[in-house]
């Protein structure tokens, strides 16, 4: 995945997995619900897919070893499938079981949370974990990329964001940033990303609310969009991926590579 084009990662939102209060019982029904969304993804012309945990509140901050293993059976059920690009964030702040899961079915990226700093959460504080992942990094070498976020959303920070962003860079060793809104499917604040934009020695990404409407104002000030909530049939995030809506988001891009 090449940030020269700006891609498109469209957003695999898990139901509850085995481990989590939501569980139902059904690992097939799980796999056969992120098959399909993952399929509608890449046959819309997306360039890349990031599966997460979405359904498993409410979320810890670092899973279990049954999650780790259900999401592994998933995410590698969606690896045989499709030849997108294949990213790995595990909820709420377990960047290292989503490296652990992306080298074992071999995907290209993850996203982690907290990686530099301290954010105060619905889980309680949650620390970086910059130094974990790079031990973890220099044990199992890969092109796996990190993402990290700053000032992630749903959250409360106390930090100055640019010295956030570069700590995540400089100290935490993150090979691309995330920017987002306050919460899942909240557009993103445009002077934040555009000062991202300007200092950041990495590619920028948004992270939540882009919109068909929105994407033309943010696409000078971000190198990628991570979609999850505007491709779901009627836009509400718990409902599948729209082909239709996709597709449309994709057009709209093809335009302004032009």
């Amino acid at each position: 995945m090449e940030f020269e084009k700006k891609p498109l990662i469209g957003m695999v939102h898990l139901k509850p997995l085995p481990g989590s209060y939501l569980y139902n019982g059904d690992l097939d029904g799980i796999v056969e619900a992120a098959l399909r969304d993952a399929k509608t993804i890449e046959k819309a012309g997306f360039d890349a897919v990031m599966v997460e945990n979405f359904g498993d509140v409410p979320f810890p901050k670092y899973v279990d070893k049954t999650t780790v293993a259900a999401f592994t059976a998933v995410v590698k059920a969606i690896r045989d499938e499709i030849s997108l690009p294949l990213g790995i964030n595990v909820l709420r702040n377990d960047g290292i079981a989503a490296y652990s899961i992306a080298y074992a079915v071999k995907a290209d990226f993850i996203r982690v949370n907290v990686l530099s700093g301290v954010a105060y959460t619905d889980q309680g504080v949650i620390e970086g974990i910059a130094h974990e992942l790079a031990k973890l990094r220099k044990l199992l070498p890969s092109r796996i990329r990190v993402f990290a976020d700053v000032h992630v959303k749903h959250a409360v920070h106390f930090g100055d964001f640019e010295d956030s962003l570069r700590d995540t860079v400089e100290r935490g060793l993150a090979d691309a940033v995330v920017v987002s809104g306050k919460a899942t499917g909240k557009p993103v604040d445009l002077e934040r990303l555009a000062l991202a934009k300007k200092i950041s020695p990495v590619p920028v990404l948004v992270g939540s609310g882009t919109t068909y409407d929105n994407l033309p104002g943010l696409w000078k000030h971000a190198d990628g969009f991570i979609v999850g909530t505007w491709i779901k049939r009627d836009g509400r995030v718990e409902n599948e991926v729209s082909l239709e809506r996709a597709r449309k988001l994709v057009d709209l891009v093809k335009n302004l590579r032009v």
